[in-house]
């Protein structure tokens, strides 16, 4: 059985959502943040990179948002969370998992993890404000070309639209005005009401 370590208002919620859309075996492990608890030493010995998610598996613990999903999508193929008959959708489906990972996340990031990059008070008060610009300006992207439409990569749902919609979430707190956003706001408002999305949000907030 998979086990998934999760803390709630993560990333992890994407992976969660996948498990529940492939219809996987799993259980949930939460991980409380407010006690620091992704530092303490049990934790540390299943990820020690002391943070969430990861996903235990009977091969070992994977890490990192874009490994878990095509993990999850490649282990439960009668799913079609991912294209897996073809290469280039699969490359381009990996592309865009990871310019959420390295690109969209780091950025929502500056607003309260400033400290990973910066020591100053005075920089690191410089990187929250840029977070309303840079955030913006990665979705403007998402907006105008990388969402196909009606989901991530076109006509078919794949592990790219929970990962997209865990993140859109925290456009409003990050200070991102959504109206700029119509077809991104549509496609949280849609996958927001898949069943899978329902099960996993009120298993991480119940």
């Amino acid at each position: 059985m998979l086990k998934l370590y999760f803390a709630p208002n993560t990333c992890a919620l994407a992976s969660h959502i996948a498990l529940e859309e492939a219809g996987a075996d799993y259980e949930t492990v939460r991980i409380d943040f407010a006690a620091n608890q992704q530092r303490s030493p049990e934790y540390l010995a299943v990820n020690p990179k002391g943070r969430v998610p990861s996903l235990a598996t009977d091969r070992g613990v994977l890490t990192e948002t874009p490994a878990m999903l095509a993990f999850i999508a490649q282990m439960h193929p009668q799913s079609g969370l991912a294209p897996l008959d073809d290469p280039f959708a699969f490359a381009e489906m990996q592309a865009f998992n990871s310019y959420l990972c390295s690109t969209v996340h780091v950025a929502h990031a500056h607003r309260m993890r400033g400290y990973r990059w910066a020591d100053d008070e005075v920089t690191i008060e410089g990187m929250r404000r840029a977070v309303p610009r840079a955030v913006r300006g990665a979705f403007e992207l998402i907006e105008n070309g990388m969402l196909k439409g009606p989901w991530v990569m076109g006509e078919a749902y794949t592990v790219c639209d929970p990962y997209l919609f865990t993140l859109a979430r925290w456009l409003e707190g990050d200070g991102v005005d959504t109206s700029r956003f119509p077809r991104l706001m549509d496609h949280r408002f849609r996958v927001a009401k898949r069943p899978a999305s329902v099960r996993a949000i009120v298993a991480e907030t119940g």
